[in-house]
């Protein structure tokens, strides 16, 4: 009987201990909440830039036809451009492109269009003189599903254009040519906008330049109009005739252009329109392809 109670005494103790070495139950720490926040606006922030589109206007090869330059614009695995009147179709396509186009050829042009994965999502610059012209303009850009028309519409046809704008579901952007032209300044371009919300803004950029105005600045201007820029570089600021070289290698800053660009959540195209060495110009517009698409990456 004592050696059991002793046995007894010992587990009691035993159980003891062991309650005091292993303590109150410790609960398990919560995890850290996740900040998703940061994550969440770096990938707001990229989908800016890929709603971009970089394109070519195709005065850059204004020299050649547009089934010709339709090539070159595909070796520089470009696929959006915007076209210009006036330009011979060339292939076994005849006339020029334009409202005069008849159904077959467009038919044609579609048609080589799509075997190259290339749309035509503007055209420009026009000035058409009448209102019967404008509707022209935009039933050709209904045809080939244009986003916006590169335009100078005089101030009479403001509401006209519009209105027809809104109809079609096709933009109007002005173009900013050098002085004299009544658009040379953003704050003309805010004009017309004001009242026409299908009226804005081509931001030209070279010329801006060229008339002595900080893109930068004028983009600031037009925020909320801006529907395309013209992706260009020139060699001097203030100079009228100033002349164009690689975007890269010129006086403006693209890469503050491009920032503003992303801060106003920009989402139409950018056409390059190389100005220069226009008959061997196609290593230009690669580098400048190649330029854009390394500016872009650098964005905060």
């Amino acid at each position: 009987m004592k050696r059991l109670a002793f046995l007894g005494v010992c587990c009691v103790l035993a159980a003891g201990l062991t309650q005091c070495n292993n303590g109150p139950e410790k609960k398990p720490e919560a995890e850290a909440p996740v900040d998703t926040t940061a994550t969440a606006t770096a990938a707001s922030s990229t989908a800016i830039t890929d709603n971009w589109k970089i394109g070519v206007q195709m005065w850059t090869f204004r020299l050649f036809t547009f089934t010709e330059a339709l090539d070159k614009v595909d070796s520089a695995g470009v696929k959006n451009i915007e076209a210009f009147w006036g330009q011979k179709l060339g292939g076994n396509m005849k006339g020029e492109f334009g409202v005069s186009m008849k159904p077959e050829t467009r038919a044609q042009l579609k048609q080589l269009l799509q075997s190259k994965g290339i749309s035509i999502t503007a055209m420009g610059v026009i000035s058409p003189a009448t209102n019967a012209e404008w509707l022209k303009a935009f039933e050709l850009g209904k045809d080939f599903g244009l986003s916006y028309i590169t335009a100078e519409p005089r101030k009479d046809q403001w509401n006209y254009v519009d209105s027809l704008a809104g109809v079609y579901n096709i933009k109007v952007a002005i173009h900013d040519h050098p002085k004299p032209s009544h658009y040379w300044s953003p704050d003309s371009v805010l004009e017309a906008t004001n009242g026409h919300p299908n009226i804005g803004a081509l931001a030209d950029i070279g010329h801006w330049t060229r008339n002595g105005l900080d893109p930068v600045e004028c983009l600031k201007k037009l925020e909320g109009h801006v529907y395309g820029l013209h992706f260009k570089d020139v060699v001097k600021f203030g100079q009228v005739d100033a002349a164009d070289t690689i975007v890269g290698k010129g006086v403006i800053k693209i890469g503050d252009v491009l920032q503003e660009l992303k801060r106003q959540k920009f989402s139409g195209m950018l056409s390059i329109e190389h100005e220069s060495n226009w008959e061997h110009n196609l290593p230009d517009v690669i580098e400048i392809v190649k330029f854009y698409h390394d500016e872009v990456g650098k964005l905060k």
